[in-house]
């Protein structure tokens, strides 16, 4: 029994010894801690003291870039003819076309001519210099990509207005209206051409009249060709046209394709929420033409100030073989 006992003793004596020594060995303080020299022992250590879990967490696999074609910004022209299929919104949905705008504007010489015959009750009721114009329109799909095929069909709008808002002596008469309903079939495109990128070319049908009737009465058809290009915040849209001719006796503006031309030049540029535009057209065979700039700058997030100057031939409809020099200020609506 006393051997046991002994032996007892012993093996406690033991143990003992074997958990001071272990306790000393392993650091319990912060201080003991900073003593360590080797990096992973230290920080071993130091989460020790803390109490944090040191169990190793698996690393979560770094998430791969993205790559597909829905990670890579579309340009404004894909975005504005749904030319790519990130950018498709599906059919009859209301999308801008045109710029919508209202300028007040002053015109250096406004064309009298066509509404004399008209001034009977005040023949001193002339056109006033300064009027109020406004461009509002929209487009919609109305088919995409028909039997596989790699072309939308649209339907557009726009409408120009010109109100003699301050024009008292008239009754502050609309001056004019324009309404311009066309079809547009267009197709994309991606092609290096001359240092820009072919975005679209797109055939359309348009119709534009004025609702005037007898002597005021204007309107023409017209088959067009409009290519769509593109570098970075410059794009041109480059624009050819047929005018589909009437009857002699319908006709009320047989020579409107000597003044306005056979086709147009859009250009536009944005720099810093500003953009400058040029639209020009001319006939050579007849040295008539017309030059429009135009320069939006940032007001609010959906508006912008707008300068629009016009100097030309076909400022509105019935003004078509009348030379004017347009100046406007007002404000342009952004999407």
């Amino acid at each position: 029994m006393k051997n046991k006992r002994a032996a007892a003793g012993v093996l406690t004596g033991l143990l003992a010894a074997a958990f001071n020594a272990t306790a000393q060995a392993i650091p319990s303080t912060v201080d003991a801690c900073k003593a360590l020299d080797v990096d992973m022992e230290r920080l071993a250590c130091y989460d020790r003291v803390s109490g944090r879990n040191t169990t190793p967490e698996t690393p979560a696999a770094p998430t791969p870039p993205e790559t597909s074609a829905t990670s890579v910004p579309a340009s404004r022209m894909s975005e504005h003819w749904e030319l790519d299929p990130a950018s498709k919104k599906g059919t009859f949905n209301f999308r801008p076309h045109r710029e919508n705008y209202m300028v007040a504007t002053y015109n250096h010489h406004p064309h009298e001519e066509p509404y004399r015959p008209f001034r009977q009750i005040d023949p001193n009721a002339d056109l006033a210099h300064g009027e109020l114009a406004f461009q509002l329109g929209f487009k919609l799909k109305v088919a995409e990509n028909p039997g596989n095929l790699p072309v939308d069909l649209w339907f557009g709008y726009t409408q120009r207005s010109f109100w003699q808002a301050g024009n008292r002596e008239a009754s502050s008469p609309f001056r004019e209206s324009n309404y311009e309903p066309e079809l547009m079939a267009v197709v994309p495109a991606n092609l290096d051409l001359l240092g820009l990128k072919l975005r679209f070319v797109n055939l359309g049908l348009v119709h534009q009249s004025n609702g005037g009737g007898s002597t005021l009465s204007r309107s023409w058809n017209r088959a067009y060709l409009q290519a769509g290009l593109e570098r970075g915040d410059f794009q041109l849209l480059a624009r050819v046209w047929k005018r589909i001719n009437e009857d002699r006796e319908e006709d009320d503006n047989p020579r409107i394709a000597d003044y306005m031309g056979h086709g147009d030049l859009l250009g536009s540029y944005r720099w810093h929420g500003h953009e400058f535009s040029l639209l020009t057209r001319y006939n050579f065979n007849t040295d008539k033409g017309a030059a429009q700039v135009g320069w939006a700058f940032p007001l609010t997030s959906r508006l912008k100030g707008y300068v629009q100057y016009f100097s030309g031939y076909g400022y509105s409809l019935i003004d078509y073989d009348a030379y004017q020099r347009v100046l406007g200020l007002g404000v342009l609506v952004t999407y």
